[in-house]
């Protein structure tokens, strides 16, 4: 899944749910100042800030595929290494980090278990990996007063419930499946408050993710029964959306010996 979107019209869609959601992350992670942390698909940097609160920017290193989250992060987070790239095939080198980390990423990988490989791979013997997905299959998650819209005019839609790692226990599995089974599993929820209908749908509109490319495929008058569904769906406001994540955090297993790239430097 692509997000050339502006790092603006994400942090409305969705900044909202992950700057908070990255605050319990991180203190489920556990990590302390003198670390070194990685953040794995950063987006425009909502995990990435609460890291360089907790370990200084010049411990922090952070990676997303997209060009405008990459420089969005650059700008807003002077003295963090922000590169380009992506989950699947790290430019770091073999037990770089104390900690690597991706919120609300492993959905959106091309290959899950690949992608958790790669983090352990530079993640240092007896340190964490740790992953976040938002649980959408069980009408939990903070799109969930959407999809349900969605479904009311458009029944085949299947929205994001067949993501990987959304139902319960398979983000577990695809870190099992990345050869790390020293796991604890928990959930996260986060409260956001909603105004007005309309600062709830107007995120929608931006095309961010696969709900904003949905409504950005509609024609005009699909897009007004869509809305007319979604007014009929969501609460009066003012209202709250409890939105709830799966989290993972794994210890890496020692290695007999390295197994991957050089160091690139």
């Amino acid at each position: 899944m692509s997000f050339l979107v502006p790092a603006q019209a994400y942090g409305r869609f969705m900044g909202r749910f992950s700057e908070p959601l990255a605050e319990q992350f991180l203190g489920v992670a556990g990590l302390e100042p003198g670390q070194r942390a990685l953040d794995v698909g950063c987006g425009p940097g909502a995990l990435t800030t609460r890291l360089v609160e907790v370990l200084g920017p010049a411990a922090v290193s952070a990676v997303d595929p997209s060009e405008t989250f990459v420089a969005a992060a650059r700008e807003a987070l002077p003295g963090v290494d922000v590169q380009q790239g992506r989950a699947e095939s790290l430019a770091f080198a073999d037990d770089t980090f104390d900690a690597t980390l991706a919120s609300l990423v492993v959905h959106f990988m091309t290959d899950p278990v690949a992608g958790l490989t790669e983090m352990a791979r530079v993640t240092r013997a007896g340190g964490v990996v740790g992953a976040t997905v938002w649980n959408h299959a069980s009408g939990s998650g903070p799109l969930s007063l959407f999809w349900e819209a969605v479904r009311a005019v458009d029944p085949q839609e299947e929205g994001e419930d067949d993501y990987a790692g959304v139902h319960e226990g398979d983000l577990a599995a695809l870190f099992r499946g990345a050869g790390l089974p020293d796991l604890s599993e928990s959930v996260l929820t986060v409260h956001v408050p909603f105004d007005s209908f309309e600062q709830w749908w107007e995120p929608y509109t931006l095309g961010v993710g696969p709900a904003g490319q949905y409504v950005a495929g509609l024609g005009p008058e699909a897009r007004e029964r869509l809305e007319q569904a979604c007014r009929e769906t969501v609460p009066t406001a003012p209202f709250t959306v409890a939105a709830q994540s799966w989290c993972v955090c794994a210890r890496v297993p020692s290695r007999p010996a390295a197994t991957g790239r050089p160091d690139p430097s």
